[in-house]
């Protein structure tokens, strides 16, 4: 899969841990009886004796820590933040049966337990902690960030309303069937407790993917067609899987990151290729988020979603507009008390 001895996949990564660079360490803990596999990013010169802010970082949805979430955690950690990225339960690396279930309250906890334990990391400043999610961890971080109030920056790039995807489909095109749906999540989830059988909907990956130019082309162009090259090829990896078990759907479609989002009083920054497919949920989510300090929308021109994760000059925009942001406020937990305005690029 990749000659990094780390297992990371993603461009510029980590290979070994030298003295004043940034380090990387597995580590692992409990999350509600599941194993939880992380990977621990510390800055450059990190002494026990000093005190740091620090990040949890949410892959996207099939991804693994190894990927896109783990180069943002190194960027983060460049610039002197302590950042955790985790497989989810029952994903990656983590423990948990069946493999891929997405269940939200799951991913949602998984974000959660990321900040219980960079609590215990020594020299983890417990007033300065924020949040960064990726595609479908950016929906479920916004979704944590709603009630747990130790973040007090959040940050999304290219978020993916998983629930309103796996409702209404992919732009809102399977409207017709979500009854449909529903009765094979709830067939599933019998199957699997009278046999123990998993169905699954997606795509499983083997191994790295042989199609032809005619077979991705026949693909529909934007975030399906790239993903599959994304996550199929250019950053394979065998713990990532395009596919998520069938009776996951029963707890997918009844969850939204655009409900109550009026509970997000943190500052907000929310970045998206300005022209991606899946824009329109980022849009969603924004402009429902209006008891926010101060929120800003950061469009990259040109950039896809999935181009989000790795191209550049996109990545090397984020990265800086991330600092720049947890720079700002993370600072500061005097934030509930600014009066800053809204901002819209």
């Amino acid at each position: 899969m990749t000659t990094n001895p780390c297992g990371l996949v993603y461009d510029q990564a980590l290979t070994e841990n030298k003295a004043e660079q940034v380090t990387i360490e597995t580590v692992h803990y409990q999350n509600n009886g599941i194993e939880i596999a992380a990977n621990l990013y510390k800055p450059a010169g990190y002494s026990v004796d000093k005190t740091y802010p620090a990040i949890t970082v949410a892959h996207p949805n099939g991804g693994v820590k190894e990927q896109v979430a783990g180069y943002f955690a190194q960027k983060l950690a460049e610039a002197g933040y302590i950042t955790i990225a985790a497989d989810a339960a029952y994903q990656g690396a983590s423990g948990g049966q069946p493999r891929n279930r997405d269940y939200p309250a799951h991913r949602v906890e998984d974000i959660r337990a990321m900040a219980d334990y960079l609590e215990t990391v020594v020299g983890v400043d417990k007033d300065k902690i924020g949040a960064l999610g990726i595609c479908g961890g950016g929906g479920y971080t916004i979704e944590a960030a709603k009630t747990d109030k130790r973040f007090k920056a959040v940050a999304t790039v290219s978020m993916f309303n998983s629930g309103r995807v796996r409702r209404n489909g992919f732009l809102d095109s399977q409207l017709d069937s979500i009854q449909d749906r529903l009765q094979d999540a709830a067939k599933a989830r019998t199957k699997y407790v009278t046999t123990g059988e998993v169905d699954y909907v997606g795509q499983y990956l083997p191994g790295k993917l042989t199609l032809s130019k005619e077979q991705l082309e026949a693909i529909p162009a934007g975030l399906y067609r790239e993903g599959t090259e994304y996550y199929g090829d250019r950053y394979y990896h065998p713990n990532s899987q395009s596919w998520y078990t069938t009776e996951s759907l029963s707890h997918l479609m009844a969850f939204d990151a655009e409900d109550r989002v009026d509970l997000i009083n943190q500052p907000l920054l929310m970045i998206a290729g300005k022209d991606a497919d899946t824009r329109y949920m980022t849009d969603a989510v924004f402009e429902k988020a209006v008891n926010t300090v101060n929120k800003e929308l950061y469009l990259i021109d040109g950039a896809s979603h999935i181009q989000t994760y790795w191209k550049e000059p996109y990545v090397t925009q984020e990265s800086e507009k991330l600092i720049e942001f947890f720079d700002q406020y993370l600072d500061s937990v005097s934030y509930t008390h600014l009066t800053l305005p809204t901002k819209r690029i």
